[in-house]
């Protein structure tokens, strides 16, 4: 019995594992992730970023397990290169249409001008999401890289203004909608489900992702760990703090 309970004493207490965040959103789940996993017996340490560039060095050099930051096509375009797998959607954080001018985009005029994120991502995404609301359609060759010059329909003639994205909210003053990444969209108070005309899809192919070290994909730890970020508990703690304004894709 002695020898029995000086083994329990003994037993090495596991390490946590780390998943590197950015502040906001995407910490504020996790924290509620790590609850969940821990009471399911798996140790997670939430690890705060100022600087999203940073997260990507430390998970590369083994200082973190995972991340979770990234939507699903930025990830695309550097997992190859870093080494890295999506181990399952987190959250979306809709890209959406804004507008002081219109109650509905029913009221858009022909000729009307809108804008877009000036930089390439934000272009494409935001041409995708017009596309799904009919107002234009584009080369399906551009797939999900499209530009303004992919454009083949474009039914009301809207004349589409490419502006940088810290300018896009001062931008709904002058123009008939804007389009606005979430992030952008909170920061200046204004929030998808509430305020918008128009939001991204919840399954959108910039759905945020969870990425782990490609040699770490198949350990038992990840499954668990998406499992906890896919439970009720945090599926309630989503709905209830963010409504619809944070959307899950699972």
């Amino acid at each position: 019995m002695l020898l029995a309970q000086h083994a329990l004493a003994a037993a090495p207490v596991p390490q946590p594992f780390r998943i590197g965040v950015t502040p906001g959103v995407h910490a504020e789940i996790l924290e509620q992730v790590r609850s969940v996993a821990q009471t399911q017996g798996l140790p997670l340490d939430v690890v705060v970023f100022a600087d999203k560039t940073d997260i990507d060095a430390a998970l590369a050099a083994h200082k973190l397990d995972a991340a979770s930051f990234e939507d699903g096509q930025s990830f695309e375009a550097k997992r190859q290169r870093d080494g890295l797998a999506n181990a399952g959607s987190t959250v979306t954080l809709p890209m959406a249409i804004y507008s002081r001018q219109l109650q509905n985009l029913t009221q858009l005029q022909r000729g009307a001008s809108v804008a877009i994120p000036a930089d390439a991502a934000g272009a494409a995404r935001a041409l995708v999401l017009l596309q799904n609301f009919t107002l234009l359609t584009f080369n399906d060759r551009a797939g999900l890289h499209a530009t303004p010059a992919d454009i083949t329909s474009n039914r009301l003639r809207l004349n589409i203004i490419q502006l940088p994205r810290q300018r896009l909210y001062g931008a709904l003053d002058k123009v008939a909608f804007a389009v606005i990444d979430s992030s952008d969209a909170l920061r200046a108070g204004l929030y998808p489900a509430r305020d918008s005309l128009g939001i991204e899809d919840a399954r959108s192919p910039w759905q945020g992702v969870l990425a782990v070290r490609a040699a770490d994909r198949a350990q038992p730890w990840v499954k668990q760990l998406l499992a906890a970020y896919h439970s009720e508990a945090v599926a309630h703690f989503i709905l209830t703090r963010y409504q619809d304004s944070v959307r899950r894709p699972w």
